[in-house]
């Protein structure tokens, strides 16, 4: 992974413990207590619930299939940092669909100015207009999967072992096998004399290469929710000797920054937050014969607290050159320790914390983000 370049927009604006200052300073800052929902962004992930489709798609990048048809859109992308910044100019929505050997998406966005250059697959798509998928399928926010396409139809898929925050490392050479990917023009690309009205993306991906990361190793059954997020990448455009170039600072002469639109906002310009990822729901429900209501799980209101004790983790340790030792160092409110019967240890480089959940299931989180669940009566 090229560090340096990534770092300039996913890795990110705000990355790292950057990010976690602006978002416990911010806290901190009203008197909230640590266990307070951050004060940039609610936590209040999208979800989507994906029927089935009773025969495989044609991968041409045309959403017109009955299937298709028949499945729910998304609601519109919002920007990336959410409700805090105006509402992106142009419609981006996704569609799923699932069957017993592929994982569809469909996407659809609207774009007067049609433009991509880049054709080498796993080059850095986002150096161009693109669309991007996000999978983490146990939610432990480790092992989950990136894609992103343009308007040619170039790919650079990729499985990051860790967010970039814990020092995980980007598979750059994985590939997605039998990866099935097409995008359709509404208009015509690298055309500035005329106006577009958008392009549609279609994917098909193998649940025999999605499954490496899920729990039990197989794909989803109905019922069970897998995090994902979808991303579009904007630049601004301008027009020199009759070609589509990016927009440059006159003081710099560099590209002015792109928009990132997203499903479910991540309240930091930073992709790699899963936890800040939307649910997807599968269902056993051919599209079009029925509907579904989605579940939330119980855990997961559990899960963010322990998300907010790993925050404020790294920031103690930033100011102090240790992690904090105690649940008192980390200011967590009585209350909340006996309901969760929360636990902390920590050695001088390693931390484990847990909460119970009422089935006697307990959560845990460490050092590097993972988060994971165990039982009572597990081997």
């Amino acid at each position: 992974m090229r560090c340096p370049e990534f770092w300039s927009r996913t890795g990110c604006l705000i990355a790292g413990l950057g990010f976690l200052r602006l978002l416990l300073d911010a806290t901190l800052a009203v008197g909230q207590p640590v266990m307070a929902p951050d004060s940039l962004l609610p936590f209040a992930p999208r979800t989507y619930v994906c029927y089935r489709t009773d025969r495989p798609l044609h991968i041409d990048g045309r959403l017109d299939e009955p299937a298709w048809q028949a499945a729910p859109w998304s609601a519109p992308f919002v920007d990336i940092e959410g409700p805090r910044r105006p509402p992106p100019p142009y419609r981006t929505r996704v569609k799923l669909l699932w069957d017993d050997t592929y994982l569809y998406i469909g996407a659809a966005l609207e774009e007067p100015h049609l433009w991509a250059t880049l054709t080498r697959r796993d080059t850095v798509i986002f150096y161009d207009n693109d669309f991007e998928v996000f999978i983490d399928p146990d939610g432990d926010t480790h092992a989950y999967y990136e894609l992103e396409i343009n308007a040619l139809g170039t790919v650079w898929d990729l499985l990051l072992l860790k967010p970039y925050r814990d020092g995980g490392p980007a598979l750059d050479a994985w590939d997605i096998r039998e990866l099935q990917a097409a995008v359709a023009l509404d208009g015509t690309l690298n055309d500035p004399s005329d106006t577009d009205r958008g392009w549609t993306v279609e994917l098909a991906l193998p649940w025999e290469v999605l499954e490496e990361a899920a729990p039990e190793g197989r794909p989803p059954r109905p019922g069970e929710q897998w995090r994902m997020n979808f991303s579009r990448v904007q630049w601004p455009l301008e027009v020199v000797d009759g070609r589509y170039r990016k927009r440059r600072d006159p003081a710099t002469g560099r590209p002015l920054p792109e928009s990132n639109w997203v499903w479910s906002p991540q309240g930091v310009v930073n992709m790699h937050l899963p936890e800040r990822w939307g649910y997807v729901q599968f269902s056993a429900l051919v599209a079009g014969t029925g509907t579904e209501p989605f579940l939330p799980h119980s855990d997961e209101p559990v899960r963010w607290l322990l998300r907010q004790l790993y925050y404020r983790q790294l920031l103690f340790r930033e100011r102090h050159g240790r992690y904090a030792r105690t649940l008192d160092e980390l200011e967590v409110p009585a209350d909340r320790r006996t309901r969760y019967r929360l636990t902390l240890q920590t050695t001088e480089s390693l931390y484990e914390i847990t909460a119970a959940l009422p089935d006697g299931a307990r959560l845990h989180i460490r050092e590097d983000g993972r988060i994971w669940k165990t039982r009572p009566d597990a081997p």
